[in-house]
């Protein structure tokens, strides 16, 4: 069973001691050819690509020209570690230890615009380039057109050697639209999280995306590998709704958590 989340806009670049030696990224050749591409876009293209602000576009045009194609650079530093959205707050992998770490790697993937599929311990470079975004290469005019089932096929291979072959499916949309549906022939189950407030359960952004990496962490820590197994998913209040819920479509629930208070 694979575990698929996105990855983050907000990037941790600070040095880190891995508990694990790094790895290199499996679809690298491929991002070679992205990375080129965008060596090739100005500040102003950048700026109008992905809608950033002028000091935002010129921090990505410096990290595109900078970019090392061989993969060898001084800013390298493990996917897991480096993301730093509000997924990765609830993952918080910086605190898991060697062995989580080492599952981790045999169970949880990463989607990307420029890498394509990530293990939680690939070496990447500093970069901002979403799925959705249009980058014209060899391969067509967007990113979907250039992975096309690249991305579907490196999953069904990883799976192989899996007992259970599953993917569960906590990316966003933007981002499972890269999988070639066609490709998968194994079972997909996703995850909703939702907040009850007077008694109105409702889908908060933050609280959703935190939820999801909070289900990693723990997928992790139990060293779970059956999709049956994800109903037991517990962690701050969370409990799965068997009502609401499908094989295919896990609901979990809370009492919504009050604000938290300034100091």
């Amino acid at each position: 069973m694979l575990t698929l989340l996105s990855p983050a806009k907000k990037l941790d670049t600070a040095p880190v001691q891995a508990v694990i030696p790094p790895s290199q990224p499996i679809l690298h050749s491929h991002t070679e050819i992205l990375a080129k591409a965008a060596k090739k876009l100005s500040v102003q293209d950048l700026q109008t690509m992905m809608k950033l602000s002028d000091n935002l576009a010129e921090i990505n045009a410096q990290r595109f020209k900078s970019f090392s194609l061989d993969g060898r650079s001084n800013s390298a530093k493990p996917a897991a570690l480096s993301f730093n959205g509000n997924v990765y707050e609830g993952l918080d992998a910086a605190s898991l230890s060697a062995a989580d770490m080492e599952f981790s790697q045999d169970h949880i993937r990463i989607l990307s615009g420029l890498y394509g599929v990530l293990r939680p311990m690939d070496n990447i470079q500093p970069y901002r380039l979403e799925m959705g975004r249009k980058l014209a290469t060899v391969r067509g005019e967007n990113l979907y057109k250039f992975w096309g089932s690249i991305i579907a096929q490196n999953l069904m291979d990883e799976l192989t050697g899996h007992k259970q072959k599953a993917l569960v499916n906590l990316a966003s949309n933007e981002y499972f639209k890269a999988v070639d549906k066609k490709t998968i022939t194994v079972p997909v189950i996703e995850a909703k999280f939702l907040n009850i407030k007077d008694g109105e359960a409702r889908n908060l952004m933050y609280y959703a995306k935190r939820a999801r990496g909070l289900m990693v962490r723990w997928i992790i820590e139990n060293r779970v590998e059956m999709p049956d197994d994800l109903r037991g998913f517990n962690l701050e209040g969370y409990a799965v709704d068997d009502n609401q819920s499908t094989p295919e479509l896990l609901i979990f629930t809370r009492q919504q958590p009050p604000p938290k208070t300034k100091t």
